[in-house]
């Protein structure tokens, strides 16, 4: 699963979101590595729900229309399938880490 795929749907488990709250949100728990523009987070979106990851309805503030996502039980075991692969790979990467830092190198972090 891609990186900002599971950010987005790492959000949806915490609560439903609208798109720019989603989008704040990954930036936010990213430290700016993972910004998810809306051509990006919207077709995203669009996937998830057809794969019944996730649903969505229409809610109106302020006079303004906006979709509101929720994960679904199906979403919810991508997630912890997707949580279980990233964490095996930052193991993998963390000890990638060390090996770099025992040769002399550093691993660059995320620069915005």
């Amino acid at each position: 699963m891609a990186l900002n795929r599971f950010f987005v749907l790492q959000v949806l488990h915490d609560s439903p979101a609208h798109g720019y709250d989603i989008a704040r949100a990954v930036e936010r728990t990213t430290n700016g590595c993972c910004s998810p523009s809306e051509g990006a987070l919207y077709p995203t979106l669009r996937e998830f729900e057809q794969g019944d990851d996730v649903t969505s309805e229409t809610e109106v503030v302020s006079g303004r229309e906006r979709r509101v996502y929720t994960l679904t039980d199906k979403g919810r075991d991508a997630f912890r399938v997707g949580l279980g692969a990233w964490m095996d790979a930052t193991t993998a990467l963390t000890e990638t880490g060390r090996a770099a830092k025992a040769r002399g190198t550093t691993a660059g972090n995320c620069k915005r």
